[in-house]
């Protein structure tokens, strides 16, 4: 069976403190893929890799069939990330930036163009293509961040704590979204939010300083911990790291 991502012992140093401490792990064709962690487990990290932003110390990682140490052109063709930052140009409405960044990856301006129309409606943002991103909520400027990052039409999407300081209203509109598009593309989130995880995901990765302690569906980490909930299954995976 070939994999989305099939990562292979990898590992991350920066100087003498290790980031990314020898992970396996795999991630199915059309899954939606959680990866967890507190602040500074390596979740971002890894994903940097994953993308092409940061080389291995060791190990390798395949991408829809392609070495992130051996073939990163094809890794990044087939491959794109929305940060945790959003990546908008504000002065652009919001068709505009999704032309511009197709140009940007080569497309044509009637390829652009038809591209941008597509992810305005499977986004749901007929009423606000017109509008410059700047006086869009923070909510709708994720959605657009997202939107963005689909125009090269990648088979795998990166999203890194997508819905991070949005309400509760903009998270769930922007959960609608991510779902919406499970099954046509690959992807991997990483979030905090629990419930976030439990709503969207087939498979997630629990990883504590540098690696990962726990992997499985959120009913196979809840059973593995003797945890009603995913949040108190996490918690008690944090603790027995602790010990």
């Amino acid at each position: 069976m070939e994999y989305a991502v099939e990562i292979k012992d990898l590992v991350k140093d920066f100087g003498a403190k290790r980031a990314v401490d020898h992970i396996s792990f795999t991630i199915e064709k059309g899954e939606l893929f959680a990866l967890l962690g507190v602040n500074g487990a390596g979740k971002t990290t890894t994903i940097r890799m994953l993308t092409g932003l940061s080389r291995p110390t060791g190990g390798d990682a395949y991408v829809m069939g392609s070495s992130i140490t051996g073939a990163l052109s094809e890794v990044k063709k087939n491959s794109n990330l929305s940060p945790q930052e959003t990546a908008v140009a504000h002065n652009l409405t919001v068709r505009e930036n999704l032309q511009f960044t197709a140009r940007i990856y080569g497309a044509s301006k009637a390829d652009a163009s038809t591209r941008s129309d597509a992810l305005i409606n499977q986004c749901g943002m007929t009423e606000i293509a017109e509008k410059k991103a700047k006086l869009l909520s923070g909510g709708w400027q994720r959605r657009l961040s997202i939107a963005m990052a689909l125009i090269t039409e990648p088979q795998i999407l990166y999203l890194d704590e997508p819905t991070l300081g949005l309400d509760v209203l903009a998270r769930r509109e922007l959960w609608k979204v991510i779902e919406s598009l499970k099954g046509s593309v690959t992807i991997v989130l990483t979030t905090h939010y629990m419930e976030e995880v439990e709503a969207l995901s087939d498979h997630v990765a629990v990883m504590m300083t540098g690696a990962v302690k726990a992997y499985g569906t959120v009913e196979e980490l809840k059973a593995g911990t003797g945890k009603d909930t995913l949040e108190e299954a996490f918690i008690a995976i944090a603790d027995q790291e602790k010990m």
